[in-house]
């Protein structure tokens, strides 16, 4: 990246390439959502199918009326309660976005980082009327997300020219594990916990309720 990474990373998304950037638990893989040709060069940098759906990263509660996507009173709460930081909120979306992001249903995964690469990216893309985009885990499917400066160069480094992503700057905060966000459907009469990770049954029962159907305390396969 130049002496400019968010310059950069704003002229790499919209050439349509790959982009590695840092959040506060593992980084992600960035591409525009709204290009196929860019959707396509993730999945097959990353080894995965068009069934599987893509998490866009927003730069907040606000973005939510621009994509398109509902925001009812228990979206609003959970985003009050745990954005900017690693929950995913999974909710209906009007807009559609290229092929594989979405669910079959419409629903979207969105992720609102704490990390300030993270943030400050999604919010001069936003400015920029670019993507959004992805935010999927930088790691090829089936093997650990990369939690560190050096894995993350390591992958990127692993492609040819630009077939693969561009190394934004910064670098994951040292949290221990390696959870991602964990992701909560809001789509239903009853929200649902779709995979859990760096926030716990603990953090998230006084806003889930004491009937929400809950997925066993481990990482599920679900929107990752």
């Amino acid at each position: 990246m130049s002496q400019d990474p968010f310059g950069a990373a704003l002229a790499r998304i919209r050439a349509g390439g790959l982009l590695a950037y840092p959040t506060e638990t593992v980084w992600g893989l960035g591409a525009d959502a709204t290009r196929e040709g860019a959707l396509a060069r993730l999945r097959r940098w990353k080894g995965r199918g068009e069934a599987q759906p893509l998490s866009l990263l927003v730069s907040g509660l606000a973005a939510l009326d621009g994509l398109g996507c509902a925001a009812g009173p228990r979206v609003r709460a959970l985003a009050a309660a745990f954005w900017p930081g690693p929950l995913t909120l999974v909710v209906p979306c009007r807009r559609p976005f290229g092929a594989g992001v979405a669910r079959a249903d419409g629903a979207v995964g969105l992720r609102c980082s704490s990390h300030p690469a993270a943030a400050e990216l999604a919010r001069r893309l936003a400015l920029a009327g670019v993507g959004p985009i992805t935010a999927t885990s930088l790691n090829r499917s089936g093997e650990p997300a990369a939690r560190t400066r050096a894995e993350a160069l390591a992958l990127c480094a692993a492609a040819p020219g630009d077939a693969g992503p561009a190394l934004f700057a910064g670098e994951c905060p040292d949290a221990g594990g390696d959870a991602a966000s964990t992701v909560v459907d809001a789509t239903g009469p009853r929200l649902r916990v779709l995979r859990w990770g760096a926030l716990g049954p603990s953090a998230l029962a006084p806003l889930l309720g004491a009937d929400a159907p809950l997925l066993p305390d481990r990482p599920g396969t679900a929107l990752p």
